[in-house]
């Protein structure tokens, strides 16, 4: 019964952020969205501070866990990238977005969301790290690229196109053609041949220094 409780705070957490954003997220209206009693959140959680950050890990493990088949079977950048405008997407339309939006706007004010946020960012970023390590090896730019610190980017992009879409949908739509094209230049260094690709190193070695 505890478990089904601290379940139904969660997801009531998670509904009341995205709903009615951080100003208006508290105790009394998270517990009504969960359909428990309002004591129940600080007997489980002690704070809401706490409990938002629970429900934000919570949250990214279950959206993380809904895509890493997909993630695993990717195979190139142009893939990823492919998968990245389908997810944003499915997110936007199932209110994913709205909700980072209000915790990336508490954590501004509420230093304690911030760690949760950024550990439940992580998670992604762990996630695209391991296909950009697997869809890049091989390739001329493998040696030069920062594996994890190009999933960060990439990560970050998405977040801040995902915020920007609502001031300017097709503006961020231009932005999301933008990345496709990146995929497109990588795409083409592939496909070059053993002499092409060395000749690539030995120009990237030479910048690099």
């Amino acid at each position: 019964m505890s478990a089904d409780t601290k379940a139904k705070l969660l997801e009531g957490a998670l509904r009341t952020l995205a709903e009615q954003g951080i100003a208006k997220t508290s105790a009394r209206s998270i517990a009504a969205a969960a359909g428990v009693n309002q004591a129940l959140v600080f007997y489980h959680f002690r704070s809401v501070d706490e409990l938002l950050a629970a429900a934000c890990r919570h949250g990214a493990e279950q959206r993380v866990a809904r895509y890493r088949d997909r993630l695993h079977s990717i195979s190139s950048l142009a893939e990823l990238l492919s998968f990245g405008r389908e997810m944003h997407i499915e997110e936007r339309e199932a209110g994913h977005v709205a909700f980072l939006g209000q915790l990336l706007a508490g954590a501004q004010t509420q230093p304690r969301l911030a760690p949760a946020t950024a550990a439940g960012l992580e998670l992604w970023m762990d996630e695209i790290e391991g296909v950009l390590r697997r869809v890049l090896a091989g390739t001329p730019i493998a040696e030069f690229t920062d594996s994890a610190g190009l999933a960060r980017a990439l990560a970050a992009s998405f977040v801040g196109l995902e915020l920007y879409e609502g001031v300017d949908r097709e503006g961020a739509g231009r932005a999301l053609d933008a990345l496709a094209q990146l995929a497109v230049f990588v795409t083409a260094l592939e496909e070059l041949g053993p002499v092409a690709q060395r000749a690539v190193r030995h120009r990237l070695r030479r910048t690099a220094r």
